[in-house]
């Protein structure tokens, strides 16, 4: 694979620091958790999913409430980290760097219940899981994910992921990896590439742009990109391709000397996986048929069911469905004794591993004063990242709040400049960080 030319002076200047960055991330990793109020109070908090965020939360809540009996539900035995699922289809990854066991990340005296939760009843401050097990609760975190919307796409079928240049790097670390063998044989003779991003709310927005970066570069490092067309069909409204309008500009402009062009107000609502064909339809309901060599499916994004068809879900509004959580506080609007963290919050922006690394210790903080009989008092600000991956071997750091403003963390990282220091943050740091936020640490 391609590697970033020696005299490339970011990449200098990092080499130069490497030998610190592991020190670094290690006295990140041993950081006190923030001070917070703590109990004594012999609760019952019941934390439904056991992703980043409801182990990170279930982690804190272990410190923060030594006397309160912790419950998570979730039937997951594998633990995927999800940022990585780029790199696995881009072929910069193997699959075994996104796969780990559940259990080795489950905090120490907090009950594990492998069940799905089937439905919420905050009423009655009681959970049922798919067993028909009913579950009480003194207070609830909800950190069940979202759910992919595959079947809103007419003929699609997940298990032809990898198959006649079809791929979607969301599904889980099996599709990633498919995504990559799709690509990878796509790029060796060429051909056109079929991009595509749905309107609406979305995990890791970025990820779709990522994957068409890569795409372009795996077509010219394979020598095919002179023969090949690369296009990206969205469902968002005209020269919009991302919510943070300067990194939303910063992209078209590069997609431009890139010869990437984008359609936009383009919704996919059909493939013929053997034709190799996609149907993309208009807001006015108008369908055009496109061929395609290589397909990437981004599906729509909704609520989980057992969140969207109970009282926790928002009536109405931009996030009817989802969560209906504070965007400060992450306190559910008409149930006190119920926080969000995670892609279900009903938020602005954040659906992302960064977001979780932020709003995980807040909302610990905040059902701990509420467990003390005290109003949260720690605001989030919408904080979230994204590791923009232009070309193998670099990347952007972009940060940023509800607002869209870029809140650069690292002063030695120009979040609009890509460089190899933001590349190497992406492929080895981020995800030790990662592993420090389910255990607490950060």
């Amino acid at each position: 694979m391609h590697e970033p030319h020696a005299h490339d002076p970011s990449r200098r200047r990092l080499l130069r620091a490497l030998g610190a960055a592991p020190l670094a991330l290690g006295a990140l990793e041993t950081l006190p958790v923030a001070q917070a109020q703590t109990s004594d109070a012999r609760v019952h908090v019941v934390i439904a999913g056991s992703g980043l965020g409801g182990i990170a939360v279930a982690s804190r809540l272990r410190k923060l409430l030594p006397q309160a009996r912790i419950t998570i539900v979730d039937a997951k035995l594998e633990h995927n980290y999800q940022p990585g699922y780029t790199l696995v289809a881009t072929g910069v990854w193997p699959i075994a760097k996104v796969r780990d066991r559940n259990a080795d990340f489950q905090p120490e005296g907090v009950q594990w219940v492998q069940e799905m939760v089937a439905e919420f009843d905050p009423a009655a401050n009681s959970l049922t899981t798919t067993s028909g097990s009913k579950i009480s609760y003194d207070y609830l975190v909800v950190a069940t994910g979202l759910q992919l919307g595959y079947d809103q796409i007419e003929g699609m079928d997940v298990k032809a992921i990898g198959q006649n240049g079809l791929g979607s790097v969301y599904l889980g670390p099996e599709a990633a990896l498919a995504t990559w063998r799709a690509m990878d044989a796509f790029r060796a003779q060429g051909g056109r590439a079929v991009m595509t991003l749905p309107a609406g709310p979305l995990k890791c927005a970025g990820a779709p742009l990522k994957m068409t970066f890569m795409v372009a570069d795996r077509l010219r490092q394979a020598g095919t990109r002179d023969r090949s067309s690369v296009d990206f069909y969205t469902g968002l409204p005209d020269d919009t391709v991302f919510g943070v309008k300067v990194v939303n500009d910063d992209v078209l402009a590069r997609w431009k000397n890139l010869d990437i062009q984008p359609h936009y107000l383009s919704r996919l609502v059909a493939v013929d996986t053997g034709a190799r064909k996609a149907v993309f339809a208009s807001p006015e309901g108008e369908r055009s048929e496109v061929d395609y060599d290589f397909l990437h499916v981004v599906p729509p994004m909704r609520a989980v069911d057992a969140v969207r068809d109970s009282e926790l879900a928002a009536q109405e509004g931009p996030m009817l469905g989802w969560l209906q959580v504070s965007k400060d506080t992450l306190q559910h609007q008409r149930f006190a004794n119920v926080f969000g963290v995670g892609d279900i919050n009903g938020t602005p922006r954040g659906k992302t591993a960064a977001t979780v690394k932020k709003s995980a210790p807040l909302v610990a903080h905040n059902l701990a004063r509420v467990v003390a009989g005290q109003a949260p008092d720690e605001i989030f600000d919408g904080y979230t990242s994204c590791p923009m991956i232009v070309r193998e071997g670099s990347a952007m750091l972009i940060e940023f709040d509800y607002e869209g403003r870029l809140t650069p963390s690292m002063p030695f990282i120009d979040p609009m400049q890509e460089s190899f220091m933001a590349w190497l943050m992406k492929v080895r740091l981020l995800k030790p960080a990662y592993v420090a936020v389910l255990k607490g640490r950060v």
